[in-house]
């Protein structure tokens, strides 16, 4: 069976509490296999029969939110999609423009955003901070100069000017999460 990751977001931030070992158990009694959570901030590998990655993460979200009553967006990608989306950054490791791999984060979309939205999103952004940003595979590649704590270039200020919703990882954790997979295959 393929192997997969989801990125759950708004997971133990906020008021949005979520025990690891809970969100195992509920999503192997939904026929999810081979469940493994890596940290605790709602990144779960699982097997599952072929199946559309977007309906997967409908079908996890559905979950949480009818187990846990938390409304998260969530991202599902296969092994070979983690793979690509690392490869993809232009701010990754091996990268001419490379940052340094915990500024450097994939902001997972809900869609790809438009030509329009883009540009909204930059203008929008411009003089708020030096973070560098690309469009990717459903997802934007943001390379936080300064870190992230002190960035105006926050979830909710993306989702506002894409109209679409993310969750961010950063590169440390993705590639964490690519060898897992990969072990796991």
């Amino acid at each position: 069976m393929p192997r997969f990751a989801a990125f759950l977001g708004s997971i133990n931030v906020g008021g949005n509490r979520l025990m690891m070992e809970d969100l195992r158990r509920v999503l192997r009694y939904e026929d999810f296999d081979d469940v493994e959570t890596v940290v605790a901030s709602g990144n779960v590998l699982f097997t599952h029969p072929e199946c559309p990655s977007e309906g997967l993460a409908e079908k996890m979200a559905w979950i949480v939110n009818q187990e846990f009553d938390i409304d998260s967006f969530i991202a599902v990608r296969s092994c070979a999609e983690v793979h690509a989306i690392i490869a993809e950054n232009p701010f990754g490791p091996g990268k001419e423009n490379a940052g340094e791999e915990n500024f450097v984060h994939t902001h997972f979309l809900s869609g790809e955003p438009g030509e329009h939205q883009m540009k909204a999103l930059l203008l929008d952004h411009a003089g708020r901070g030096d973070e560098r940003i690309a469009v990717g595979t459903r997802a934007l590649h943001i390379d936080y100069v300064d870190g992230v704590g002190r960035s105006k270039l926050t979830a909710d200020f993306i989702e506002r000017r894409l109209d679409l919703r993310g969750t961010a990882r950063n590169m440390r954790t993705l590639k964490r999460i690519a060898c897992k997979l990969d072990k796991l295959e």
